[in-house]
């Protein structure tokens, strides 16, 4: 199943808020809910799945939106982009010092706001992976960023986040839940994704996404295969089913195949 990136939008103005949620949802994205202040932003967060959120500098109550930012922080480390229009030099300082994943300038266009979720994601990872802090909310580059231009290569730029991956596509990215990988199957330098109903094609061998993935129910089946261990339905000596999917069992992978059983 295909689960959308959830946005949380933390903005004052009635129209600006709309607005946004238009754009989001047409570009795929679902909004889990629109507060007006940062007490309500910080409730929808303790009790909804936020991955991203949209945090107005200037609103009213008493938390601005840079006091929001630290509250929200202190709940779930996620990545927030601030929306601003202009801001005092003291509020910007203040700004900076929470590390945002992005900044959206107002008025702004659907590409615009594209671009700084894909900014956005990218940044935070990139600031994660640098500080090395083992937080139990984290998003993390699977894919190393190109080094003569600094930005990841689109065909196979994915993030690896809690019990998700993002998959990036045309400036949106993709969740897919990693217990929901049915298998996956490699074509030369590039491995499909493959869940129940979806598949994802990522530049990247088998082998080096198995190892990035590190996922212990990912089992390797055959030189172009490995399965998730928990939706096998059956299998024999030569063959392993999913579903209605037929998956060869090589027989190098064997014995590292049934090393997945408790023998009793």
């Amino acid at each position: 199943m295909e689960h959308k990136m959830s946005v949380l939008i933390v903005e004052d103005e009635g129209i600006v808020a709309l607005g946004l949620e238009n754009m989001l949802q047409l570009e795929g994205y679902e909004v889990t809910g629109i507060a007006d202040n940062g007490k309500e932003a910080l409730e929808i967060i303790k009790q909804q799945t936020v991955d991203l959120v949209l945090l107005d500098i200037q609103i009213k109550g008493e938390w601005d939106g840079v006091e929001t930012a630290r509250q929200l922080s202190t709940v779930r480390n996620i990545p927030f982009i601030y929306l601003t229009a202009f801001s005092d030099d003291e509020t910007v300082e203040r700004a900076r010092e929470t590390f945002p994943a992005a900044y959206l300038t107002k008025p702004y266009q659907a590409r615009s706001l594209m671009i700084a979720i894909d900014l956005a994601l990218h940044n935070f990872a990139f600031h994660k992976q640098q500080s090395g802090r083992q937080d139990t909310d984290k998003i993390i580059p699977l894919f190393p960023r190109d080094r003569s231009t600094g930005t990841m290569d689109q065909k196979e730029a994915i993030l690896y986040f809690n019990d998700a991956v993002f998959i990036k596509q045309n400036y949106k990215f993709i969740k897919v839940r990693l217990n929901e990988i049915c298998y996956l199957q490699a074509d030369g330098n590039y491995t499909g994704i493959f869940t129940s109903d979806k598949k994802y094609i990522i530049r990247h061998t088998l082998s080096a996404l198995l190892e990035k993935l590190n996922r212990s129910n990912l089992s390797r089946v055959h030189r172009s295969f490995a399965v998730n261990m928990e939706v096998i339905d059956h299998f024999n000596e030569n063959a392993i089913f999913v579903g209605e999917k037929e998956i060869p069992l090589g027989r190098y992978y064997k014995d590292g195949f049934f090393q997945n059983f408790d023998f009793r």
